[in-house]
């Protein structure tokens, strides 16, 4: 199948109720398990590759990407690429030759005009690529082993009224909010606030995204896409599934020394979990090829 976009992917789950499942990917054996995942759920995906997950692999870029891109042109649904979580000019650019069809901008860290300010840089060079664009106002936490911020702490929740305007004077495409999710949770006990969600909802011309979905519970998940959550970011949940596999086989096996065995049990679990979620988020089948 053709390489979908992600803007496409996003567009058509809004107008079905439902939202785009996005996975982070680390390895070749994560990307085999979302494309199989997905495709037991019938339902389109997102392949996404992190700053960190560059810099993991040795800070390049393109072996993942090609890797991904081959599947996502085999996959029997819609399948696309986005670069997640990019604060590196020079790996930004290297998304459209690379075949992304989306980035997500990260300059939440920065104080609000400086992230405006780097943000409509970004969103209009992107636009000149073709490049559809998520950035992120309000600071959801957990990333890079920091804490999750306090529910009161400045900054921590996105304000409906400092969106709405950044929205407009950046042109994003996609917006991330900060509505009580944390990155890197290993358990499901994050409390999203739903009403600011509805607010946010009620004025944002753009889909909103959320992450640190891994550490939300079904229930709460499921309300944030009736509430206009179109995309939803997942990663820890399928590191949790690929180890936990992984060590199980271990333990039973400890004789065991080859890779495709425990691999292929990771491989296998978290398959399981992307179907898992894509069923949560209640994604509208997609025909078969």
């Amino acid at each position: 199948m053709p390489l979908a976009t992600t803007g496409e992917l996003v567009t058509r789950a809004a107008c079905s109720g439902s939202a785009v499942a996005a996975f982070n990917i680390v390895t070749l054996e994560h990307i085999e398990a979302v494309v199989t995942g997905a495709e037991t759920a019938r339902a389109p995906v997102v392949l996404q590759v992190s700053e960190n997950t560059v810099k993991f692999r040795t800070g390049g870029l393109l072996p993942l990407a090609r890797a991904a891109r081959t599947a996502a042109e085999h996959a029997s649904v819609p399948v696309a690429l986005h670069l997640d979580h990019i604060q590196d000019d020079d790996l930004l650019r290297q998304a459209p030759d690379a075949g992304f069809s989306s980035v997500m901008y990260d300059a939440s860290g920065l104080p609000y005009a400086d992230n405006l300010a780097a943000t409509r840089a970004t969103a209009t060079w992107a636009h000149g690529q073709g490049l559809w664009i998520e950035a992120e106002l309000g600071q959801i936490g957990g990333k890079g082993g920091r804490p999750p911020l306090d529910a009161h702490a400045p900054g921590a929740r996105t304000d409906p009224d400092e969106a709405f305007a950044f929205v407009a004077d950046t042109g994003v495409d996609a917006l991330a909010v900060a509505i009580g999710s944390a990155h890197a949770m290993t358990t499901r006990t994050a409390t999203l606030d739903q009403t600011l969600l509805r607010r946010l909802s009620a004025v944002l011309p753009v889909p909103l995204v959320l992450h640190g979905s891994s550490g939300v519970p079904d229930d709460a998940l499921a309300g944030a896409v009736a509430g206009g959550i179109g995309k939803v970011n997942v990663g820890t949940a399928l590191n949790a599934a690929l180890t936990g596999a992984v060590r199980r086989h271990l333990t039973e096996r400890p004789e065991a020394v080859d890779s495709r065995g425990y691999l292929g049990a990771g491989r296998e679990a978290m398959a399981a979990e992307v179907a898992r979620i894509i069923g949560v988020l209640g994604a509208a089948p997609t025909s078969p090829s």
